[in-house]
């Protein structure tokens, strides 16, 4: 059995849409799916709340008994994986696809907005003895970002992550230092 392949990235970067395209190739599995699986979430709202610590436990414990290739969610890179694929989106691109889907309320939409500036997930998925790829879902269709992950799946390969640089753009830089509500 492969090893799984976390795919995350913040709300919002196409997390779902592409894992969704990949299904047709591969086993996916969403973390809230498998929290709820092992029992070790409990509903919050439309979604639901993870104990991360068991869930990590729990995935330890079927370590290379797990039927899945791909596992998806904001949360999947704090897994104890190998291989993660961590999805970018410029911020402000991010922003307008959460407000357009009306995903979460205006503080949870500039909260990711300013995950997304700085980095966060990725800063969060690189670790010792992992490997991560970083693959910038700004302005590509669905399908492209799909084959980029699938190749990267694939191929495995060297680490390939720290050329998107969302500080570079002045507006991110300048929302950033907005202190308006």
């Amino acid at each position: 059995m492969p090893r799984p392949v976390a795919l995350t990235g913040t709300p919002g970067t196409g997390k779902s849409r592409v894992a969704a395209t990949l299904s047709a190739r591969y086993r996916v599995v969403e973390v809230a799916d498998l929290a709820r699986a092992w029992g070790v979430a409990r509903p919050l709202g439309r979604g639901v709340e993870v104990d991360l610590e068991r869930l990590i436990s729990a995935f330890r414990r079927r370590a290379g008994r797990l039927p899945y290739e791909l596992v998806v969610g904001h949360l999947a890179h704090l897994l104890p994986v190998r291989d993660v694929v961590v999805l970018r989106c410029h911020p402000e691109k991010l922003a307008r696809r959460l407000r357009a889907a009306r995903r979460g309320s205006a503080e949870d939409r500039r909260a990711n907005y300013v995950a997304e500036a700085l980095d966060l997930v990725l800063a969060e998925a690189v670790r010792p003895r992992r490997t991560v790829w970083e693959v910038d879902t700004s302005g590509r269709s669905v399908a492209h970002v799909a084959r980029a992950v699938a190749e990267r799946v694939r191929q495995r390969g060297p680490s390939d992550y720290g050329r998107v640089d969302w500080l570079a753009d002045p507006r991110v830089t300048a929302h950033l230092l907005d202190r308006s509500p």
